[in-house]
Order: structure tokens, then sequence, then C-alpha cells
């Protein structure tokens, strides 16, 4: 073990001397780089105080705010393991992150103290409250203990946060993130995308998930910048914002719903240098409708829970859309054949495997999956199906588990989508595979239509015909009103597949 902590070290002690406002907050007030030192170094010291060692897990179910950005880099000082949840999960599931973490000490919101700490007790863990306001019985709890002085030392491949993937088959699993993990993304990102100590960010993002709490954050401790840090996307929120920020990261929710405003105009944008999109896909027409209104082009790059940032469209260079760019320095991207794990060619589409620094350490007390998905010359198993263009831009074309079968024959959705979202009146599509009596699995396409536009299915059907391949087309189309997304923007066709699983049943 060595003296140092290279989270603290590196991303934390800066802020230590550091008078300017780290954080621009939505009352119009700030709190500078060492006044959220002394936060985190007061919520480092409380969990000493409650008893927690190196090691030990801190979950928390809290709404966003300064406090809770804090507790993380507060645990990581400790050298406690942090584990984020999202605000709208149940407390029964709740119950098995508790438990399947071993947590420690549970932080939930005041607001739902009586529905959780009957969890809490049942899976063995202590439980304190903390609100978006900074009130609860942990905030009394700081006042009464003395901030920490140094930080625990921590090695490079000491664990620093458990992320639970979201779970949609089988049982979640979570993700161990250490140390080196998260700097060494930090420090690749801030280089990547000319991140300076005169950046502002426009952070509107969650921070129970990777891209809020890690890639945004971490980042801008990395550089030396500052954040304008809100609640929550509101529309009115980021347009009164933007002027005085330089970059905004967002998923591809926050574009459609600033092009909806006629507010959003080049002059609106003027002091923006970045635009970053991620967490799901962003469609090309987004990416052409944004380009055209504001002069600017989103910069889209691709990552998941168990490796953080894996490729990125360049900053200085052409940013391609409906590609996630090449991988970034020092992370090396492989597609394989699915079934034999072979590397396939250029050009080819197959299974995406990662490797590098940012890839986790395995799956928490899940062995079996950890090798499973981790090959033995450290390529993570992505799940994520894809292929290289001649430039080296990496195409996400789905999900493994999304891959339809029909009659014998391949069909990655996103092919069919991006033809489906080309058509007059589609505003976007999910296409899923559903039982069927003889193909085994038939196409269907679930679209959303443009605000007053009428999609009527057989013309679809027809107008697709010159495009795909006979046994890629739809057998059926759906209108529907919106797709179904989980926080982080992502359509969830396992809900879609759910809905729609009769639709063939007559064969």
């Amino acid at each position: 073990m060595t003296d140092t902590n290279p989270l603290h070290d590196r991303l934390l002690a800066p802020l230590k001397g550091r008078a300017d406002p780290f954080l621009h907050l939505p009352d119009g007030g700030t709190l500078s780089g060492a006044g959220f030192y002394g936060l985190c170094a007061q919520i480092a010291g409380t969990l000493d105080a409650q008893g927690l060692r190196p090691g030990d897990r801190l979950a928390a179910q809290v709404e966003k705010s300064p406090q809770a950005l804090a507790l993380f880099y507060g645990a990581a000082m400790a050298g406690v393991v942090f584990l984020p949840l999202n605000p709208a999960y149940t407390a029964e599931e709740v119950a098995y992150f508790l438990e399947n973490a071993g947590a420690a000490l549970f932080l939930a919101d005041p607001g739902r103290e009586g529905v959780m700490a009957p969890v809490a007790a049942r899976c063995g863990a202590r439980m304190l409250t903390l609100g978006a306001d900074g009130r609860g019985s942990f905030a009394e709890a700081m006042h009464a203990a003395a901030p920490r002085e140094t930080a625990t030392p921590r090695a490079e491949d000491d664990l620093a946060a458990l992320l639970y993937t979201s779970g949609t088959t089988g049982r979640s699993k979570g993700a161990m993130i250490s140390q080196r993990n998260l700097l060494s993304n930090a420090e690749v990102l801030a280089e990547a995308w000319a991140f300076t100590d005169l950046d502002v960010l426009l952070h509107a993002l969650p921070i129970f998930h990777t891209h809020g709490l890690f890639v945004a954050t971490n980042t801008v401790l990395a550089s030396g910048g500052s954040m304008i840090f809100l609640p929550r996307l509101d529309v009115e929120a980021l347009i009164a914002w933007m002027p005085r920020a330089t970059c905004l990261m967002g998923v591809p929710t926050f574009y459609t719903r600033l092009l909806d405003d006629p507010r959003l105009t080049r002059d609106l944008v003027t002091h923006m240098r970045l635009f970053v999109s991620g967490s799901a896909p962003l469609l090309a027409e987004t990416h052409a409708a944004f380009e055209a209104r504001t002069g600017q082009r989103i910069l889209e790059r691709y990552g998941m829970t168990e490796t953080n940032m894996n490729t990125s469209n360049p900053y200085a260079g052409e940013r391609r859309a409906g590609t996630v760019g090449p991988p970034l320095p020092g992370v090396e991207v492989r597609i394989t054949d699915p079934e034999t794990g072979a590397e396939l060619a250029r050009g080819e589409t197959g299974m995406v495997e990662l490797r590098g620094p940012n890839v986790f350490q395995g799956y928490w007390q899940m062995p079996e999956k950890t090798a499973a998905e981790i090959r033995a010359d450290g390529f993570f198993i992505s799940g994520d199906l894809g292929r290289f263009d001649p430039d080296g831009y990496l195409q996400i074309v789905g999900r493994q588990k999304d891959l339809i079968i029909a009659g014998g024959y391949n069909i990655y959705p996103k092919e069919v989508e991006l033809v489906l979202d080309a058509l007059p009146g589609v505003q976007e599509s999910a296409v899923i595979g559903v039982p069927h009596s003889d193909l085994g699995e038939a196409v269907l396409a679930v679209l959303v239509p443009e605000p007053g536009a009428v999609l009527e299915p057989g013309a679809v059907m027809a107008a697709v015909g010159d495009s795909l391949a006979r046994f890629k087309q739809p057998r059926a189309v759906a209108v529907v009103p919106e797709l179904p997304r989980n926080t982080m923007g992502k359509v969830q066709k396992a809900a879609l597949r759910e809905r729609f699983a009769g639709q063939f049943a007559a064969g």
C-alpha cells in the first residue's frame, strides 16, 4: 500500500486552496473549490465517525445537490466504495442492491425514510438521511464530525465505486470500478475534448450514473474548470445559463428538447465551444438539425457502465453522424465473431470488445459472470454489436440481445431504424424482433410520428422496399406517441418486446 490516494491527489486536492467558484448554483450562489473540498473532507470525517472503514460500501439514494455530489469524493477520500442509486428505484429494488453490495451505510431522502428504514434494517445497513436542501440526519452527523485532514491511502486497483447495470435481463450486476479506471478516463477525456481551467460545464445530468457523476465531474476536476450545477434537465434553465457556459454534456433528449425551443439560435451558443451527447444513440436527423440551427456539430461518444468512455468523435476533426468515433487514447477496441471470438476485418459487423485502463475489475460477487465476459487477454465482451468504417470510426448497430434472427438471417435493428427514421413524418423508430410461428422471429417497427403527421403502416412498409432486403423489412408497423425510455434516454426495447409479444401469434 502506498501513502497516496490517486483520485484525491489528482482530482480533489487541487481544490484545497481554490477561492474561485467550482459550482455555480441555480439560485445564483456559488461554492468555491475550497468550499467543495471542505465539504468532501467533512463527509470523509463523518464516514469515519460512523464506523466505516476502507473498502466498506456506502449506498446513496438521494436527490442531486452539492452535498450529494460530494458524497462520492468524500467516500474516495475515506477509502470507502460508493454505490449511487437512482432515486426512482422502489424499496424492493433498493433492497437487492443493499443486500448484494453488503452496504454498511445507506443514505436516503428524508421524504422516504418511513419506506426505506425497514428495507435498510432487513439488509443489515445503517440508514441516515440527506435531502436536496442539505438537511437530514447525515447532515447533522456531519456537523458533529471532525473533517478529514488527509486521505486514506489507496492503490490504483482499489475499488472506488460499485455501479449496478440496469439489469434488463437477469439480476443486475455490480460493476467494480477502481481508482485507476476513473482517473485514467478523466485525464484522457480532459485532453481529448480540450478542457481547461477556463471551461464552465453546464451540468444537468443525474449523478447516480457514470455520465453525470464520473464523465462530467471528473473531467472538469481534471482540468480545473467549473460547473453550472442544475438539478435536472430543464430547457428554461439551460437556455438561461448557456451564455455563461462553454460546454454541455447531455443525452439525446437534451438536444431534441432544445431544438423544440425557438430561442436556441446561433447567438445563444456563441459562448459555447462543445456539445457532447452520449448514453443513447443520437439520431442523424437531430445531429443535422442542431448544426443547421446553431452552426455547431454535436460530438457523440461511446461508453458504458463497466468502462466509462471508450471512443469519441474528434474534438478537432470530422464528427460523423451515426458513429461514435475512433477509440480514445489507451483504449483498444476490436470487433469479433460473437460465436467464435475470432477478430473480424474492418467493415464487418460483430461483437465490440474493449481493453484498457478504463475497463472495470469485474462483477461484484459474480466470478463466473466476470470470467464469461472478460477474456483471459483482458478484453471485455461488451454485448454491443458494431463495425468500423474505412476510416476507423466505430458505428454501434445495437445490443446483441436486440439482434433479430428471422428465418435464420441476422438482422441488425439499427440498419432498419436508419431507413425508417429517414421517411417523411417519422420522428423516431425502434425495431424489435417478436415471436413468429414460421420465422422464429419477425421484424416489427415501432414508430413515433412527427407532430401533426399521420403514419399509415402499409405505406411505411411499401416505402422501405427499395432500401432493405426482403428479410429485413418490417412484417408489421405499430405507431405510438412515444418510446419507453430509462432515465438516461435509452429506449427500453425489452418493454416493447413484452408489449408486442403477441403481434404475430397467429403466424
